[in-house]
């Protein structure tokens, strides 16, 4: 069975309001996230899942909010001994900008989206601000773009499932590791998503929907059932994976 290891690389952060990822919880309270692409390796594939900001915001600052360096897309990859044109995959947990702005950078990639993703950001809700279409026109004039309608497994060891919780076309990544199997979450979450403090426990709830929801039953419930499935679970923008190079190796 191929399996793969995961790189986490921090390509901007967010410093908000800390609800934004806990649905009505931690309300005022400041808190940094991290944006990420994941260098997949394994296999004769290089993949990555998502690919981040353009021009993150570098500061000393910003970095010991997270634990760990940001990089700029390039110097991400020089980690790892790739440049952009390296990439043969690119995997789209969603397309709000921030995960998705050096995409133009990857000419020779194959990039999945989900149809539901590909149509709001062509029309998006006044609400979703989040969506800017120019970062997915260089992708459609070369024709990388390659549409997911279903379920679907990218390369063996890897797959996507539509987990509609944070949008629309969310797709939650799973990945065969030497420790287990893995799932990239397709909304944005922290840990404590799935790690409720006691207070939220008390009152019976297992996990906390996404900050931003297209509906809140349904997240909650697709929350559920990743955290069952996974052995490895990483959500989106955990800052504790900013200090951590590699995930998945075998213990």
């Amino acid at each position: 069975m191929q399996t793969f290891t995961i790189h986490p690389i921090v390509m901007g952060t967010k410093v908000f309001d800390k609800s934004m990822m806990t649905y009505q919880t931690n309300n005022g309270v400041e808190f940094t996230i991290a944006i990420y692409c994941w260098y997949i390796e394994g296999g004769d594939k290089k993949i990555l899942i998502d690919t981040g900001e353009q021009h993150p915001i570098q500061t000393k600052a910003r970095e010991q909010a997270i634990g760990g360096k940001i990089y700029t897309f390039e110097e991400g990859l020089a980690k790892w001994g790739l440049k952009p044109d390296d990439i043969d995959i690119v995997i789209h947990t969603h397309l709000h900008n921030d995960h998705c702005e050096n995409d133009s950078k990857c000419t020779n990639a194959r990039i999945f989206i989900h149809e539901k993703e590909l149509e709001h950001i062509r029309d998006p809700h006044p609400l979703d601000y989040r969506y800017n279409e120019e970062f997915i026109w260089d992708i459609e004039d070369n024709k990388q773009i390659d549409v997911v309608t279903t379920d679907r497994e990218i390369v063996p060891g890897i797959s996507v499932r539509h987990t509609p919780a944070h949008t629309e076309g969310g797709l939650t990544v799973f990945i065969d590791t030497p420790s287990g199997k893995a799932a990239i979450t397709g909304f944005c979450v922290i840990n404590e998503n799935f790690n409720p403090p006691p207070t939220v426990k008390g009152l019976e709830m297992d996990v906390i929907p996404p900050g931003t929801v297209i509906n809140a039953n349904l997240a909650y419930d697709i929350l559920e059932s990743v955290k069952e499935e996974a052995d490895i679970l990483i959500p989106l923008h955990e800052p504790v994976f900013a200090s951590i190079d590699t995930i998945g190796e075998q213990d």
